[in-house]
């Protein structure tokens, strides 16, 4: 039987301490719980935004992205994208942190359904999104409830 840990927020952290992606895109992990999970990403407009001046959709739906894995590992689930939805409801037009806060709505077998909600710092709504996960297998060590 493998030992679990008893510090999961941290355990996860240090998971994705060295993912390339999120390091080269600036995703910060913030807050983590059972079955949630909160990313960020202060923007660069030489980075981030295109030609018209507005945070780039793929930026959004990239921050968004990396929340799913950090919300399954939340329950020792490895998860993999099936299906993603996302309705833009306002952009970003300056420098500023937007965060996405995720939480698990059915946890089956074989698939996760996470929602989540993307918001600037005023915390006004950016974007909703509905996610469908496969799960395709488990962190033996993480706890499924904690």
């Amino acid at each position: 039987m493998v030992e679990q840990v008893k510090d999961v927020p941290a355990y996860i952290r240090e998971m994705y301490k060295n993912n390339c992606f999120m390091n080269q895109f600036g995703v910060e992990i913030g807050e983590i719980t059972c079955g949630s999970a909160v990313v960020s990403i202060k923007l660069d407009p030489a980075k981030h935004f295109n030609h018209r001046g507005i945070c780039h959709g793929g930026v959004f739906t990239a921050l968004a992205d990396s929340v799913l894995g950090v919300t399954g590992a939340s329950v020792g689930a490895v998860v993999a994208t099936l299906n993603f939805s996302m309705n833009f409801i306002r952009n970003v037009h300056g420098a500023e942190r937007i965060s996405v806060k995720s939480s698990i709505r059915h946890h089956g077998r074989t698939t996760m359904v996470i929602e989540a909600e993307l918001r600037d710092e005023k915390e006004r709504l950016m974007a909703t999104i509905l996610t469908t996960m496969f799960i395709v297998g488990r962190f033996e060590e993480i706890p499924e409830k904690w």
